[in-house]
């Protein structure tokens, strides 16, 4: 049979990673897991109760398109507690992961063949997903200057139809002010470009809180996850905000692409809602190995990197050890026992020379890599 063009999508490259690590361990070698973005935390306590409570209760079937609409309440709850924000929960669209947020924004806000701009170093799903809705993405190189982000001049040469931006940012965890925000809604709001703002890191900063994009506009579609803040990696539940006359028409979109998200990953989503001090203990951890990854990576002779606000990712130029990320990530896998990820998952122009380094793991593992990598580096030739 014939493939379609819209299949032939480049790998996420960090899962490549991944399956490489998983054969290493399970050839007997012992592996450190600083590759994927993945807290080393499970499930809020109550989450999981609240899900085997539901599980001796009954049936656990079809909800409607939307999500159930307590979890939908509770979500709008939480924009008023993180920003002072008063949300309607009837904007509020759970979702099957992120991933299946942005397969529904792409598909309700965009006509095939339109250009959408994504920032580099990004998201790598963003290019492919949009690749394979037969949308062109539009790569705008960020600076180092501007810490990565995307800025209303970078924009300007660009004609397109939509903007998708993170702030926090993976790879770099660097995040946008309000007023830096703020210019880029504006940008896009001038030329008639619908703005999407991936904010799944929201809840893990270090210093400020991150901005919400409807902090300064309802006329924007907000993606966010339970899987990084709330520890729910492998639930796949998220969630949207759209504007108010969207709603029906992504709760259509809902209803023919996922019927609706899981019905037991919403439960355990709705009581994480309330857990926030085991949440944020979990967060204290990251700025611990935040704090001993910048030091420890600098020790190894790492050290070009914007120190990240959010997020548990460091992303370091290594353009004194290599031109070719990917063989350095191979060789650190393989000679120290260490999953790193190479920056062309991030910028296919540019990240030749880049690294991501996860630190969503428990402290003793990210000292342990380190130390690992210190050694490793110290004789690399």
């Amino acid at each position: 049979m014939k493939i379609s063009s819209r299949g032939m999508v480049d790998p996420f490259i960090v899962m490549d990673v991944m399956e490489a690590a998983r054969k290493a361990e399970a050839s007997g070698r012992s592996i450190i897991h600083m590759e994927v973005g993945q807290p080393g935390t499970p499930a809020p306590k109550a989450a999981r109760e609240a899900l085997a409570k539901a599980m001796e209760q009954g049936a656990l079937g079809y909800t409607v398109a939307l999500g159930l609409p307590e979890l939908r309440a509770g979500i709008a709850a939480l924009y008023q507690r993180w920003y002072g924000i008063s949300l309607d929960p009837a904007r509020v669209i759970v979702t099957s992961g992120s991933s299946a947020a942005f397969l529904l924004a792409f598909t309700a806000l965009f006509e095939a063949g339109d250009r959408v701009g994504l920032g580099e170093p990004g998201y790598p799903s963003y290019r492919q997903i949009l690749k394979a809705l037969s949308l062109t993405p539009v790569g705008i190189p960020a600076s180092d200057a501007n810490r990565l982000q995307p800025t209303p001049e970078d924009m300007a040469a660009h004609q397109m139809a939509g903007m998708i931006v993170a702030s926090p940012g993976n790879p770099s965890g660097t995040m946008l002010d309000k007023s830096a925000l703020r210019a880029l809604i504006e940008h896009c709001a001038a030329r008639d470009i619908s703005f999407v703002s991936d904010e799944i890191y929201h809840g893990l900063h270090y210093g400020a809180p991150a901005v919400s994009a409807l902090e300064i506009s309802d006329d924007v579609y907000v993606i966010n996850s339970f899987s990084k803040y709330f520890s729910m990696t492998g639930w796949r539940v998220g969630w949207m905000v759209v504007p108010e006359d969207h709603v029906r028409i992504v709760e259509r979109l809902a209803q023919n692409m996922f019927i609706c998200p899981p019905h037991a990953s919403q439960i355990a989503a709705l009581a994480a809602l309330d857990c926030t001090e085991e949440l944020d203990a979990n967060r204290a951890v990251y700025a611990e190995n935040r704090r001993l990854m910048l030091e420890g990576l600098s020790k190894a002779g790492i050290s070009a990197i914007a120190p990240p606000d959010g997020a548990f990712y460091i992303y370091a130029d290594v353009s004194h050890l290599t031109d070719n990320s990917l063989d350095l990530a191979a060789r650190i896998l393989d000679g120290a026992g260490v999953a790193v990820t190479p920056g062309l998952d991030f910028d296919p122009h540019r990240g030749a020379q880049k690294l991501r380094f996860s630190y969503a793991r428990s402290t003793s593992e990210i000292a342990e890599g380190l130390a690992r990598l210190q050694v490793f580096l110290r004789d690399f030739a």
